[in-house]
């Protein structure tokens, strides 16, 4: 009898003998940031059942099929804990897309550009914080996409959350009670901007006299009227063993005041299940973290292409589920063939209701594909799912200046001991006049700043 080498659980064995011995070597067929970097697509690293949701599932799902309580069984596996638990009993569905293996279509092309001319050149210094070789604060993409260490798969996402010299993001909120009513509904403005690593807006690597900030972050709520002109600014420095400094402007009180920063477990507004925390799956210093460890290794599904649609004008998604079928966004998922575990402690937040994060990398990107907190206790708390996309489909795409526009398209936060859930989605526009902008340089004064916030809480 022929025994084929890479029979249909070779690949599961694989993960968990490579997990259990503490190897982090991403691939299964061949080294997979060398299959990357050869051909810009990921297929020759690994075998057809974890690039195929048909093969994988031998024939009973394939793309085009929607997932939702009468099947969710076959792939639950493929599925964090809280995701296995909405589909199951809430009415959750989600749709099945073909395995992207073009990996441009993964992340902002500038991003992965400067990954590939910067592999080798990043290392921990002393204090553990990401340097080049000459000591420097990092100098753009990814710096360290074959990761060897869990510490180092925290880092790349916690350096570069959006992947963009400069974002700003037009965001609906509707937090949905657990009898399915949305109690808020909230337009909000969020706006970073990366004064190291840039890879696309002059000057770069490093805006001069800024090079000891990691980022500038804000946010501000447009509506609704009794929300409107509340604001926040996170300034980061770039020693990751320090905290943000946090400023916000509260119309009531008619002063921008400072707040404490490490109380980053709280929500900002009221009704919302997210907090800056969870931003990301990284919302905090890496190194105000710890006890990082990669606890598995496997294919998993999630939402990573095809869920920005040119059909609606304001690029809004359709609801579902729940109680009263508006609970979850319309979503689409797909294989992926190698995701990374990690598992990570709030060391330096001795009153942070968390006792751990767990969140589940691709292994490709290295981007967070969803995130599942626990209490102190060690109970199932929370979770952070979002969506990505290239912004562009037969009726039209969005520009990000040489290439179609790469971003996050939906988040659900989801509370599950209240049952509470917070959705946001990324919207063309929000009232006051405010739209989508990437590496725009202007962002900075516009929103960046204490008289930003404060003008922008006054007008």
């Amino acid at each position: 009898m022929h025994i084929r080498k890479y029979d249909f659980d070779y690949s599961r064995r694989r993960f968990i003998d490579q997990t259990a011995r503490g190897i982090l070597a991403t691939g299964v067929l061949m080294p997979l940031w060398r299959a990357m970097a050869q051909t810009g697509d990921v297929s020759a690293a690994y075998p057809e059942e974890l690039l195929s949701i048909d093969s994988y599932t031998k024939g009973r799902l394939k793309p085009g099929d929607v997932i939702d309580a009468s099947n969710v069984e076959v792939v639950k596996d493929l599925l964090d804990p809280i995701r296995y638990l909405q589909i199951a009993q809430m009415g959750r569905r989600v749709e099945l897309m073909p395995t992207t293996t073009d990996i441009t279509r993964l992340s902002p092309p500038d991003y992965l550009e400067a990954t590939l001319r910067n592999a080798g050149k990043a290392r921990f210094d002393a204090t553990g914080n990401v340097v080049t070789d000459e000591g420097r604060p990092w100098i753009g993409g990814n710096p360290f996409p074959d990761p060897k260490e869990a510490v180092e798969v925290f880092a790349g996402i916690t350096l570069t959350w959006g992947r963009h010299d400069v974002s700003f993001y037009c965001i609906n909120e509707y937090d949905v009670d657990a009898d399915g009513s949305v109690l808020y509904n909230y337009q909000v403005g969020w706006a970073e901007l990366s004064p190291v690593a840039r890879v696309t807006l002059e000057p770069k690597p490093y805006w001069p006299g800024h090079e000891d900030k990691l980022r500038y972050q804000s946010l501000f709520f447009t509506y609704p009227s009794d929300a409107r002109g509340t604001s926040f600014l996170n300034i980061w420095p770039y020693d990751q063993t320090q905290f943000p400094d946090l400023w916000g402007y509260l119309p009531a009180f008619k002063r921008v005041r400072r707040f404490p920063t490490n109380q980053r477990f709280e929500p900002l507004i009221a009704g919302s299940t997210l907090y800056l925390s969870d931003a990301w799956a990284a919302g905090d210093p890496f190194l105000t973290w710890g006890n990082y460890k990669v606890v598995g290794r496997g294919p998993f599904l999630a939402g990573i292409a095809g869920n920005w649609s040119s059909s609606h004008e304001n690029w809004q998604h359709g609801v579902h589920g729940g109680p009263k079928g508006n609970t979850f966004w319309d979503t689409k998922v797909e294989l992926v063939p190698e995701a990374i575990v990690v598992d990570a402690e709030p060391v330096m937040y001795p009153r942070a209701p968390v006792s751990k994060k767990r969140v589940w990398f691709d292994a490709r990107t290295l981007l967070p594909l969803g995130m599942v907190s626990y209490d102190r206790r060690g109970e199932i708390f929370k979770s952070f799912d979002g969506t990505f996309s290239t912004y562009e489909d037969a009726g039209g795409n969005v520009s990000e200046g040489r290439h179609p526009y790469w971003s996050w398209c939906t988040v659900h936060a989801h509370d599950v001991q209240t049952n509470r859930i917070s959705r946001l989605e990324q919207v063309r526009s929000i009232s006051g006049g405010y739209e989508m902008k990437v590496n725009d340089p202007s962002v900075f004064d516009a929103y960046l700043t204490l008289a930003a916030i404060r003008r922008i809480g006054t007008g």
